[in-house]
């Protein structure tokens, strides 16, 4: 009588649960690495502390500063930029960002007089200001690679006038988006197309 021949086996695969608790380390890791890359090169939420770029921005308002435009141009004269403090500011004691529009670019002369400001010998038409500067300046030059910024509230925002220019490497992106308060929700009107507003200088 011959013995009973082995059972074979069977390759059944277990599956070894995960710890719960190293699962949500994994999803918060993994989170926070999503978060960081999409701060760092799209796009990062930002509020206005004052009141220099009214009355276009108001204090509190929360906005959406898209990061990935100037990888692939320029800054455009009327667009508005984030950047980090320059050399100049942080002389004067402040740190941390700044908003301000664009109005001079690299190789333009700018100058402010009479309530005006003038770029390249023609005056700029600048619906967006709270009022007409009552300070002059210039003319200047803007170098390579900077760029000339002023605030809407021209009487009341410490910008280019007082320290002088942005470089490139400075620039944290562009103001877009203004998602809060509700009621000024979408789009921030930029007139980036300033260059079409120009008229000439009185002679």
């Amino acid at each position: 009588m011959s013995a009973p021949s082995p059972k074979p086996e069977t390759n059944k695969a277990v599956k070894k649960e995960e710890n719960p608790i190293i699962e949500i380390v994994k999803t918060v890791v993994m989170a926070g690495i999503l978060s960081f890359g999409i701060r760092t090169f799209v796009a990062e939420a930002r509020y206005i502390p004052s009141s220099s770029m009214e009355p276009t921005l108001q204090i509190n308002d929360r906005l959406i500063i898209e990061k990935m435009t100037y990888r692939f141009r320029q800054p455009e004269r009327g667009e508005i930029i984030v950047f980090d403090a320059t050399e100049a500011i942080q002389q004067l004691g402040w740190n941390g960002a700044f908003i301000k529009r664009v109005i001079g670019l690299p190789g333009d002369e700018v100058m402010v007089r009479n309530g005006d400001v003038q770029v390249n010998g023609q005056i700029l038409k600048e619906p967006y200001i709270k009022d007409a500067p009552k300070y002059d300046f210039g003319p200047v030059v803007v170098p390579e690679n900077s760029y000339l910024v002023l605030g809407d509230n021209r009487n009341n925002s410490s910008d280019s006038h007082v320290w002088g220019y942005v470089p490139d490497e400075n620039i944290i992106g562009r103001a877009t988006v203004r998602f809060w308060p509700f009621n000024r929700l979408g789009g921030i009107d930029e007139n980036s197309a300033l260059a079409d507003t120009l008229i000439e200088s009185p002679q």
